[in-house]
């Protein structure tokens, strides 16, 4: 066996325990430090995210990637517009969407992450104040902004969704926090005024920097369901 046959078998066999790793132990962050990623980090994990699936290799989806004094005009004008109830929703979305074991699903996340941080299920000022952090980026120096086309059907915002989940596990791969954001994409005419956007619809934002590792909300492990819950082999 020649050193490079037994160098690329030795790879193959380490891929499926790297991928469970990766995958696993992609997490939600909501605490991040201050410090940026560096500009070549980040050109590489949009460029590695870029290889995600679509239909066709339409690939349509656009993204704003938020940093610095930009970052925080975006912030300021979302707290803004979430004070005026000011809302611009591209996607409609409504909670009778979910089921009832959807709806469970939410309840006991929300119970798991609200416990971490300490707050009360009767404490709504509280519960608002945390989710006014969101808005806020929750302290992540970046946020990337994830948008389809004008003219985006729910097929089309699947291939978007396929371009999100890339980017998380790239922003994993390069040891870089996120935390992906359905809120922000109730935005949207805030967001492209204040980004200068002619177009497209808001989908999603991912936040991301570095992790606050002492933050308890950070170290929250979220159950999943059991695959037998979710998916059925056919023969």
């Amino acid at each position: 066996m020649t050193g490079n046959h037994a160098s690329s078998i030795a790879t193959r066999d380490a891929l499926p325990d790297y991928a469970e790793r990766l995958i696993r132990n992609r997490r939600a962050v909501r605490a991040f430090h201050p410090d940026p990623v560096p500009d070549e980090t980040m050109q590489a994990i949009f460029s590695l995210a870029s290889a995600a699936p679509s239909n066709s290799n339409t690939q349509p989806w656009t993204v704003e990637v938020v940093s610095g004094a930009a970052r925080d005009r975006l912030s300021e004008a979302l707290l803004a517009a979430d004070a005026r109830k000011h809302l611009s929703v591209d996607f409609p979305y409504e909670d009778e969407l979910y089921s009832e074991v959807h709806q469970q699903r939410r309840k006991d996340f929300g119970e798991t992450m609200y416990t971490a941080l300490g707050i009360a299920r009767e404490d709504r000022a509280a519960r608002d104040a945390h989710n006014a952090e969101s808005l806020r980026f929750y302290g992540a120096p970046h946020v990337a902004v994830v948008c389809a086309p004008a003219n985006a059907d729910p097929r089309m915002a699947a291939d978007v969704g396929m371009y999100g989940q890339t980017l998380l596990l790239a922003m994993t791969a390069y040891g870089v926090a996120s935390c992906p954001q359905g809120l922000i994409g109730f935005y949207g005419n805030t967001i492209r005024e204040t980004l200068r956007i002619r177009t497209g619809k808001v989908l999603f934002g991912v936040s991301f920097g570095y992790a606050l590792d002492c933050a308890p909300v950070n170290h929250i492990r979220i159950a999943r369901a059991d695959l037998a819950e979710t998916t059925r082999f056919h023969a």
